[in-house]
């Protein structure tokens, strides 16, 4: 019995149960013990089932902690919205392609939020046909599909992030999302809160980043700064 109890607690899986742990940079990085996130819930969806049981979606624990408590507010704040969640990562880190990045668990991308011509919320459109929503092109009027981007409810989930992020003692490095778009978000009621507390890209990705923003996290990595 005392040699079962030192070596469960000599084990690593054993030293935090279902607590994750990440190596390196999002760049240049991997995953110990990677969770999914979930396939939906109350007033989110996955971009893809195929791309879930893929293995596509998982993250470092305290992020997908952080998501699920952001959409958790939401549900109150931002009633009758609806997200998409778009990649994450492997469960184990490492090589995500075609991103440069997403290999340490803590970065996210989220589809961009949108209404129809009714102003009604909907979720972005994403099949094989369009890469699963990453190939949707927003016009210089924040249109596409005879959808409009929704920067409320955008703006509102960035602030619900970071005010997630912020309850567990960490915070969002960066947020990637078009600079040329970056002025509709601004100009909602979440804007002076996204200029003092988030960093947003002031230069544009090698990828456009309009039908979708990504996320890195900024959470402490054991062997490697978290980003």
């Amino acid at each position: 019995m005392v040699f079962l109890c030192c070596w469960l607690l000599l084990t690593p899986s054993a030293v935090v149960a279902g607590a994750s742990r990440c190596h390196g940079t999002t760049a240049d990085g991997s995953l110990d013990y990677g969770v999914r996130l979930p396939r939906s819930g109350p007033n989110f969806s996955s971009y893809s089932d195929l791309a879930w049981l893929a293995g596509r979606t998982y993250v470092h624990s305290e992020v997908r902690a952080i998501v699920l408590a952001a959409y958790q507010a939401l549900r109150h704040s931002q009633p009758g919205k609806v997200y998409v969640l778009g990649e994450t990562g492997w469960k184990h880190g490492g090589r995500f392609r075609p991103h440069k990045t997403h290999q340490n668990g803590l970065s996210v991308d989220f589809m961009t939020p949108v209404v129809d011509a009714n102003g009604q919320s909907v979720p972005l459109p994403t099949s094989v046909f369009n890469r699963f929503g990453y190939a949707i092109e927003f016009d210089a009027d924040s249109r596409a599909l005879g959808l409009t981007i929704d920067y409320a409810a955008l703006g509102a989930h960035l602030v619900a992030l970071d005010r997630a992020a912020q309850a567990r003692g960490h915070g969002l490095w960066r947020v990637i999302f078009d600079p040329q778009l970056q002025a509709g978000l601004l100009q909602t009621e979440y804007g002076p809160y996204i200029q003092r507390h988030i960093t947003l890209s002031k230069r544009r990705a090698w990828v456009r980043h309009d039908e979708h923003y990504h996320v890195d996290f900024a959470i402490p990595c054991p062997t490697g700064a978290g980003r």
